[in-house]
């Protein structure tokens, strides 16, 4: 009989977590299992998982993101304050995207031109989009357009009875669908799996280590910039003081959902799974009613923790100490 790869153990394991979270709040609440409580979990989840799928990448390549949070809030400021300007809502997401991507690209760039740690390059990226969310706009923005106000809404799939699937669910699992098939199909994916793994026995077999690594906070910057579209669909206004930690949930959802801190190994829809995990434990805690929202996060950093001992063990078992 075949032995389990250990590279997929964390993938089963943030499986049988989701599933159990799913099965506890079934038994102890009648309506926890509504499709109601199903879609408003992607639903809700939505722009995280986004910016968490741009950190998979990263994290992948054995790089680290801070900026994620940041980005999202300046996208929001600069979206809401470009259409209080006239511009049309498909051009001030166009341009924020723009952005999104160019930001990314600069700080892989510096990452790799010049050899920095991600970790103090993104801490200091995240301090300059913060600063420049302000610099846009001291204060929050409701964004009063048609596009937001109805467009948005219509673009809603109907269900059974009253239930519908919102916009930012369908952006959500379109950008997991996408974003597996671009780590699994192509050579793009391919090369940043190698770099995780060993970047010096990579560059020997031939991988563009430069043009991958600015690729990969590129690639990051615009899921980044997108999480913050959504976030503006979901909010309906722009804010610069929002979403602060959020690229700590981030990180935390794409290692509870399976994938190695030391990159190299990980999945996608494991992502999926992390972030619908943080979601269920939030919906715990909501149906409950008399728990601090703070349980939350005690709950997120116990598995975190939980799953790095796991992490852990299976390097040193892969190792063979």
């Amino acid at each position: 009989m075949n032995r389990l790869n250990p590279k997929y153990i964390p993938l089963l394991a943030t499986a049988v977590v989701m599933i159990a979270l799913y099965a506890i709040g079934c038994i102890l609440y009648p309506n926890f299992g509504s499709l109601r409580v199903g879609v408003n979990l992607f639903g809700d989840n939505a722009f995280l998982g986004i910016a968490a799928v741009g950190a998979t990448f990263v994290i992948l390549s054995g790089g680290i993101d801070l900026s994620v949070g940041a980005v999202i809030a300046f996208t929001t400021i600069l979206i809401a304050t470009l259409i209080g300007a006239g511009i049309a809502p498909l051009g001030a997401i166009a341009i924020a995207l723009v952005v999104g991507v160019a930001f990314g690209a600069a700080q892989g760039s510096l990452i790799h031109f010049f050899a920095l740690p991600p970790f103090l390059v993104t801490l200091g990226g995240m301090f300059f989009m913060r600063g420049m969310a302000f610099v846009v706009r001291e204060e929050s923005l409701a964004i009063k357009n048609a596009f937001y106000s109805h467009t948005i809404r219509d673009l809603a799939i109907p269900l059974v009875g009253r239930v519908s699937i919102p916009f930012t669910a369908t952006c959500f699992i379109v950008v997991v669908i996408l974003a597996t098939l671009v780590c699994v199909f192509t050579k793009f994916g391919r090369n940043v799996y190698a770099i995780g793994s060993n970047e010096n026995s990579a560059a020997l077999m031939g991988v563009p280590i430069g043009r991958t690594k600015i690729g990969i906070y590129a690639l990051a910057g615009f899921f980044s910039a997108l999480g913050g579209c959504v976030a503006t669909f979901y909010m309906q206004s722009g804010n610069p003081a929002s979403f602060v930690g959020l690229e700590l949930d981030a990180i935390a959802a794409v290692v509870i959902g399976g994938t190695l801190l030391a990159g190299g190994v990980g999945f996608i829809p494991g992502t999926l799974m992390g972030v619908l995990i943080l979601g269920l434990i939030q919906t715990l805690i909501t149906f409950q009613g008399n728990l601090n929202s703070w349980w939350t996060k005690i709950a997120v950093g116990a598995l975190l923790l939980l799953f790095i001992v796991l992490q852990k063990s299976i390097g040193r078992t892969r190792s063979g100490h």
